[in-house]
């Protein structure tokens, strides 16, 4: 019997093709599911509507701020965000299950392992083998309000980790891939910027990005995921340069009107 009450909150913008896995994924263990879209084009508003009445069509503020709008939505014990094109796993569901049915449960925060599925494989190493905060109790929990990477800051307490995979859909193709890592370093570019963060010069910059393959594809082991390990270790150092050389651009700009 469920002693303790699950929010999902999740934000959306044309995710027509991914949105259903995700929310099926939660939909006989949340007690509620909020969703935010920020005025999507495809049949993404409609098919939220599947699943939760609480569906809100809104502008968009930036990743941080969204997903703080839906968090002040939520009324429950506990709170999963989600991104649109994740799922949980038949692990992951049955953990969550018995979680909310212990009469107290130990930690105020839970990472979820990320298992990235990409061009038909599910990554184990690099960048992919790491876990993330996304479930947490409600009460005295925020997020940062950043543009892009924005995290959740729980209530204090201890942190534990969710058996199964929170699986991530991250690319629908390459051509998206491309687009979205373009957009994810010009959005770091400008947190960065709002933070005051120097980039100290382009010669840095690439060896940001130098250092970021090796770490992704060489000391947490991309090389053991093949080809497609290669691919994500090239698009993350690419990233991270891109990501500099628009902070660099950026403080020339500020130079310029002073």
């Amino acid at each position: 019997m469920r002693k303790h009450s699950l929010s999902v909150i999740v934000i959306t913008k044309n995710e027509a093709d991914r949105i259903e896995g995700c929310l099926r994924s939660v939909a006989t263990i949340a007690d509620e599911i909020i969703v935010l879209d920020s005025g999507s084009t495809d049949e993404t508003v409609e098919i939220c509507h599947r699943y939760t009445d609480n569906v809100t069509v809104t502008d968009w503020p930036g990743f941080g701020k969204q997903k703080q709008r839906a968090l002040d939505k939520a009324s429950c014990d506990w709170v999963l965000s989600i991104d649109a094109d994740e799922a949980l796993d038949g692990t992951m569901q049955q953990a969550l299950t018995a979680l909310l049915e212990q009469d107290v449960i130990e930690h105020t925060a839970y990472r979820l392992p990320w298992g990235v599925t990409l061009y038909g494989k599910t990554l184990k190493y690099g960048r992919s083998a790491r876990s993330v905060l996304r479930l947490f109790k409600r009460e005295g929990a925020k997020f940062t309000l950043d543009e892009v990477h924005e995290t959740v800051v729980p209530a204090p307490g201890s942190k534990g980790v969710m058996k199964g995979l929170l699986l991530h859909y991250t690319h629908r193709d390459y051509g998206h891939g491309l687009d979205k890592a373009a957009k994810y370093a010009w959005l770091g570019s400008q947190k960065y910027h709002r933070k005051g963060k120097k980039s100290h010069g382009l010669f840095l910059a690439l060896l940001r990005a130098i250092w970021t393959f090796f770490l992704i594809y060489v000391i947490r082991r991309g090389f053991l995921d093949g080809s497609v390990g290669f691919i994500v270790a090239m698009t993350y150092a690419q990233v991270n340069f891109n990501k500099y050389v628009g902070l660099w651009l950026l403080e020339r700009e500020g130079q310029y009107q002073e």
